[in-house]
């Protein structure tokens, strides 16, 4: 698959490498070093069949060129490139229309299976008005619209076998679906109990959305399936405390 990719990253390593690479690929390949030249060189978006768009740059950072970039073309596929990545940063900007993540520094095998897999999907067209997410339960649904480092969750038609299962299938830059289970550890349901003064049993739903966390974590950090295709969730996050004590 080729294509017009415009690169907007204030690190001048990074867009040469990332250029030759993608020109490697068969890709045309434009530069910008900041959002204002990023937007500038995007124009009305007719030339370019993505974006490959640093989210943290001096001035204009990335949300924001983002923001301005669906303003201008709403079918605009942006793939967001980063080191400091977070569920709600993800989902913020999944909000803003982006369409993929990848982390910094990248293989450039992740960075040509990102953008393959931006340009495979249909371009992702966001209603105006949309608030920033607040809570991280929001993020449910719409982790599942996003690649990490070019891997997509999809919900599993598998039935789980056992009340602290959670399956899910992983679809593969490359098109391949591969089933992973999450498990959810006994001791952090202990531990949330401990900390909340409220059980919430593995059935639960916000335990669902800890498996999909640990999954796209994982997928995030590895660039790859699990091995085994089982991860565990093994502990929860202090910040998420206030979310399961409200659930």
């Amino acid at each position: 698959m080729t294509g017009k990719v415009l690169i907007i990253d204030d690190e001048e390593n990074i867009r040469r490498v990332s250029r030759m690479t993608l020109e490697s690929a068969g890709y045309e390949v434009g530069e910008a070093s900041d959002g204002r030249q990023g937007l500038e060189a995007f124009g009305d978006g007719a030339a370019w069949d993505a974006v490959l768009l640093d989210q943290r740059m001096p001035g204009m950072d990335g949300l924001e060129t983002l923001r301005h970039i669906k303003e201008r073309q709403p079918e605009a596929r942006v793939i967001i490139s980063t080191a400091y990545a977070s569920i709600e940063l993800a989902v913020d900007a999944m909000k803003l229309g982006a369409t993929d993540f990848v982390r910094k520094p990248m293989t450039p095998e992740i960075l040509r299976n990102a953008v393959a897999a931006a340009l495979s999907k249909q371009p992702r067209v966001v209603a105006s008005g949309m608030a920033p997410a607040s809570r991280i339960f929001s993020a449910a649904p719409l982790i599942q619209t996003i690649t990490m480092n070019g891997f997509m969750i999809l919900e599993s038609e598998d039935v789980p076998k056992a009340p602290d299962e959670r399956r899910f299938t992983v679809k593969s830059p490359g098109g391949d679906e591969h089933e992973v289970m999450v498990r959810i550890n006994e001791e952090a349901i202990g531990y949330v109990e401990r900390m909340t003064r409220r059980r919430l049993p593995a059935e639960s739903s916000f335990w669902t959305i800890q498996a999909q966390r640990t999954l796209s974590d994982y997928l995030w950090n590895e660039g790859r399936v699990p091995p085994t295709r089982r991860l565990t969730v093994k502990d929860v996050d202090r910040d998420e405390l206030p979310v399961a004590a409200r659930w």
